[in-house]
């Protein structure tokens, strides 16, 4: 078991796991990351000839579910994988954060990059996979230079490349820029740009883990993800398990933004009451009060306050209350917020970042955010609302990629909770803020 220094007590709820290099000087440098035990745990497996299939135990034990926002089962998205075949088999890291309010993946590379890459060589012993790549968000161009330089660093040291550590073992990873396109989040958006393509979905089925990279087996997992794989196998699955709780094993990085004094990553147990981490964040600024807030990034549902305030930080924390946990992107909204200003703004982007290929997502998007304009511009109609609406529930469960469900959710919860909202700027042509503020 970890000694007191890397588990804090049962009471404490931060908790530096994939930022435990982040308080260090150099943090980024292969030596510091040496320094708290760092590539000890592939070593080990190497020396040892520990079994993958032991090894994969132990991530299905931890309980950890995929942290780019879907919450698979990681261990049981790996164990897809095919054994056996020949030819190389492709292992990618999703760092394509490009959903507004996202941005603690950037934080693991800028300040723990050697935690992704160990993560990284350990799944891809597990799965047997010959090549990796970090596909990093093309607006974060130093921290693609940053990971550039620690794959240097590893690759020097004789953790990638040929014979692992003078074992059978081979593995080499590579960074690979983006282009700022949120399209790319999704998995297979994400393959064809790796594969030099228009950043397009694939349908499914086939599945990547069958027919990814080029047409071989590939797995794609969030940067988070594989910076939680050293310590768990380090310490074992049932030990991470026990840090979060039922159904939501580990910590999580929430990415808290907007009206709040301390807007930051904060790295905690899951389930972690939302008012604790609401504290970590300094509360909400200015004295003001809480309004609503999304818990998991745009493409999760709004919760107003009252509900949030009572739930907690983990998947069926969230579900209860009609939301989910996404990314842990947190955007805190106070009392003075317009929702019906947010709403626009959110719609713009998913309408922008819409990559065309389905109908209903193309022309949808474009219906909802003009629609919303005409209602700012002091031009709406009372049957918007359920115009909004209809347009909303024919995107959803009718595109090939998840983005479609993201631009309706928005939509159809901003309404529902604050519908007199809207409806008042309709009738007056201006919202209730400005009016209480006359």
């Amino acid at each position: 078991m970890p000694d007191e220094r890397i588990i804090p007590p049962a009471q404490k709820k931060s908790f530096p796991l994939c930022l435990a290099t982040k308080h260090l000087e150099n943090p980024a440098d292969i030596n510091t990351y040496l320094s708290i035990g760092g590539y000890e745990t592939i070593k080990k497996i190497l020396n040892e000839k520990i079994a993958p299939a032991d090894l994969l135990e132990q991530i299905k034990v931890s309980g950890l579910r995929g942290r780019g926002g879907a919450g698979f089962p990681t261990g049981l998205k790996w164990s897809f994988m095919p054994k056996g075949i020949k030819g190389d088999k492709y292992l990618v890291c999703n760092s394509d954060e490009g959903e507004p309010g996202t941005f603690k993946d950037r934080d693991i590379i800028r300040y723990n990059p050697h935690q992704i890459i160990e993560g990284m060589i350990i799944g891809a012993y597990i799965m047997d996979a010959t090549v990796g790549f970090n596909y990093i968000h093309g607006e974060i161009w130093s921290e693609y230079l940053s990971f550039g330089e620690a794959i240097k660093q590893a690759r020097k040291a004789g953790f990638l490349g040929k014979k692992i550590l003078n074992s059978s073992f081979s593995f080499d990873l590579h960074a690979v820029h983006g282009y700022g396109a949120y399209i790319c989040g999704e998995e297979t958006a994400l393959i064809e740009s790796i594969e030099g393509k228009k950043g397009q979905p694939r349908f499914k089925p086939p599945f990547p883990a069958t027919h990814g990279i080029y047409g071989k087996p590939t797995c794609v997992n969030n940067t988070e993800t594989f910076a939680s794989i050293p310590w768990i196998i380090k310490y074992g699955g049932q030990a991470f398990n026990e840090l979060g709780v039922a159904n939501a094993g580990g910590t999580k990085i929430f990415s808290v933004s907007g009206h709040v004094n301390n807007p930051g990553n904060h790295e905690v147990q899951l389930g972690i009451p939302f008012a604790e981490l609401l504290n970590m964040a300094g509360g909400i600024w200015k004295g003001r009060k809480l309004k609503a807030v999304i818990p998991g990034g745009p493409s999760t549902a709004l919760v107003p306050a009252h509900e949030i305030m009572q739930a907690t930080m983990d998947y069926d924390g969230l579900s209860k209350i009609g939301s989910s946990l996404g990314a842990g992107s947190l955007i805190i909204m106070d009392d003075t917020t317009c929702m019906v200003s947010v709403l626009k703004r959110l719609s713009y982007f998913f309408y922008e970042e819409s990559c065309g290929q389905c109908t209903p997502c193309r022309e949808g998007t474009g219906w909802v955010y003009r629609i919303i304009k005409r209602i700012i511009e002091g031009n709406g109609r009372l049957d918007d609302l359920s115009l909004l609406k209809d347009v909303s529930n024919k995107i959803s469960g009718r595109t090939i990629c998840a983005l479609g469900d993201a631009a309706a959710v928005p939509v159809l919860s901003f309404i529902k909770h604050f519908e007199v909202e809207f409806e008042y700027f309709i009738r007056n042509g201006k919202s209730m803020i400005e009016t209480s503020n006359d």
